[in-house]
């Protein structure tokens, strides 16, 4: 069965961001792929799927998020071993993508461990496999795309340095284009065929361009200002120097410019910056204005431009030989016929491009690729290993001998194998016996999920209460970001309690949810535990430690008809405390006559109690990161 065709990636509207850091990647391999993060529908597959269609007929694969890392990296030939008992390489998905495009989609919800893998073959082009009785290195130079909704939370900050360039994607707000881009893929469900002829000049010439280009030297001195500029807006380690040189680089050779200059670092630096910030994604305008003013001062404005670097370009705009990107502008309009003017991807190369000069040669060592490898295991830092189980999910990370194993337990095969042949009278012919026989010990790192249950009843303090849980709300998550933890929101008013935020680990879910909490009516502290406690029985499910977090003065005034308010809500917290569900409960009870009901709630869940001054977000959050660390 064939593959289906790849929309056009000439075709796409409103796209320049993404198309540019494509083609960027696939100019320079090195620079060590996308990462594709935006709102759903955006057109993030699509544009994957029409870049390796412009690489000559490039393998395009895409990672299913069940891949084990036997099928990613390869593994032994286990079909060999037991016809000859010879060990051979059995090729995995890197071997099948040399020369192509990885495409993984929601990468944010991959398996740690498999990300950095990708991560770290796609920089050096070298997949190294050691493991089972297989010693074997081959080849694996792609080009790496992840794509991933912020909603569903983030990846951690040292996969997310490993991405060469990032890119935020989100369909055109302008309703002609959303109308264009509509217009087009409608007419290319309705006849592929049809609709790539029309095209098939543009990406002709695209994939004639692409092959023709060639990384341009970086002018004199870029390197020292790159690096000035990293320093200036606190980018940690030398990747972001690395990425946004090779990026400027392939960048001037895209515009068939001899040497990269200012205007191509100021096209690429934000490519290369949004995501290495300690907080990423969360201040973009803010965060633009300042790197632009981190860039002039870096480049001294009133010196002429660099080398390479002529006045149509140097105003950091992308006038001239880098217009329209995207195709936006550049392909049929309604009504109309394929365009042909600009220096856009669907247009003629410019000028000398179709005989590129030979990139110079660069300082030594200024672009090569980190040698070291991340060590096994090392993507879970900050994530607290769970114990080695045999049934469930997770990385298989052992195997044990069982005499009579449980039914649904995964016998591990290399495991059994290597028992089997390792046997003193083994015959020549491979035979499994029993006593060989292997099961597989799983293992999943451990987050947390904090659930914040807030008391946001007409009591006093009520707003204080949410003011605070909102700030803790969002600082945690800025943690979590760190370790894949979640936080949740229950608030308890009235008659009973809702879930305002479900477990996250996105700071704009996060935003979107917390915003304009009411407060009022009486207080359900019952329905608000017992609330938290369905929260918390997801936990498990993915792999979480629960927190329940209670902020209240354990003052209860409503349960239902018949029902003793204060009873039901010791009731609850007695359930919390069967559950064996860690619990911390902050006293917010203030003014004369205290009645000290929250330790006693604190005491019936089996929780920490705390009482501060002062409840704040700084407060909040030192509180439950204690709690976290018990």
């Amino acid at each position: 069965m064939s593959e289906p065709a790849a929309f056009p990636l000439s075709a796409l509207v409103g796209a320049d961001d993404m198309v540019r850091a494509l083609v960027l990647c696939a100019v320079d391999r090195r620079i060590g792929g996308v990462l594709l993060r935006g709102e759903k529908g955006s057109g993030k597959t699509t544009a994957a799927r029409g870049l390796a269609a412009v690489l000559g007929g490039a393998p395009f694969v895409e990672l299913p998020l069940g891949a084990t890392e036997d099928r990613v990296v390869g593994a032994l030939d286990i079909k060999g071993v037991l016809e000859d008992g010879a060990h051979r390489f059995q090729p995995g998905l890197l071997a099948a993508v040399d020369g192509g495009v990885l495409y993984v989609d929601e990468v944010n919800l991959l398996a740690d461990h498999l990300v950095d893998v990708l991560l770290d073959v796609a920089v050096t082009g070298t997949n190294r496999v050691e493991r089972d009785g297989v010693s074997h290195v081959h080849a694996s130079r792609f080009v790496l795309i992840g794509s991933m909704n912020p909603e569903e939370g983030e990846l951690r900050p040292q996969l997310l340095d490993r991405f060469g360039l990032s890119v935020t994607v989100s369909a055109p707000t302008d309703p002609a284009a959303r109308a264009e881009a509509v217009r087009r893929r409608l007419a290319f469900d309705t006849d592929p065929q049809t609709f790539g002829a029309a095209w098939a000049a543009e990406e002709d010439a695209l994939s004639a361009r692409l092959a023709a280009t060639h990384p341009a030297p970086l002018a004199p001195g870029l390197e020292e200002q790159v690096s000035a500029l990293c320093a200036t807006v606190g980018a940690e380690g030398l990747r972001a120097d690395l990425v946004i040189c090779r990026a400027a680089a392939a960048l001037a050779g895209w515009r068939g410019l001899p040497a990269a200059g200012e205007a191509e670092v100021r096209v690429v630096a934000p490519l290369a910056l949004a995501h290495r910030r300690r907080t990423p994604w969360d201040r973009p305008a803010q965060d633009r204005a300042e790197l632009e003013s981190a860039i002039d001062q870096v480049f001294d404005r009133s010196r002429p431009a660099a080398a390479g670097t002529d006045a149509g370009t140097d105003a950091g705009t992308d006038a001239g030989t880098d217009a329209g990107y995207s195709g936006a502008g550049d392909g049929p309009e309604a009504g109309g016929a394929p365009g042909r003017d600009g220096d856009g991807l669907g247009s003629e190369p410019p000028p000398g491009l179709g005989e590129p000069a030979e990139p110079a040669p660069l300082p030594p060592g200024l672009l090569d690729a980190p040698a070291r490898r991340a060590p096994a295991g090392g993507s879970d830092r900050g994530r607290r290993p769970g114990p080695a189980r045999l049934e469930g999910r997770g990385r298989v990370v052992g195997a044990v001998a069982l005499d009579d194993p449980p039914p649904g337990v995964a016998l591990a095969p290399l495991a059994t194998i290597t028992a089997a042949l390792s046997r003193d009278d083994a015959a020549a012919r491979l035979e499994v016996r029993a006593e060989d026989l292997r099961h597989a010990l799983r293992q999943r790192p451990v987050g947390n999920l904090v659930i914040l249950a807030v008391d946001a009843s007409g009591s006093m303090g009520a707003t204080a209460r949410l003011s605070a849980a909102r700030g803790a709300a969002l600082a945690l998550l800025h943690d979590a970001y760190q370790r894949r933890d979640r936080v949740a929101l229950v608030a308890f008013r009235g008659e009973g309690a809702r879930v305002v935020m479900r477990p996250t680990g996105s700071t704009e879910v996060a935003l979107a949810r917390l915003d304009g909490l009411e407060t009022g009516g009486r207080t359900p502290l019952a329905a608000g535990l017992a609330c938290s406690m369905e929260v918390a029985a997801t936990a498990a499910r993915d792999g979480l430690r629960p927190l329940v977090v209670v902020l209240t003065d354990g003052r209860a005034t409503w349960a239902p008809p018949g029902i003793d308010p204060l009873a039901a809500a010791v009731a609850a917290a007695g359930a919390l405390r069967r559950a064996r569900i860690d619990g911390l409960v902050v006293d917010c009870e203030d003014g004369a006559g205290a009645l000290g009901l929250a330790r006693e709630l604190a005491e019936a869940m089996g929780a920490r109690y705390e009482v501060v001054d002062a409840l704040t977000e700084g407060s909040l959050r030192e509180l439950i990161s204690a709690s976290l660390a018990r």
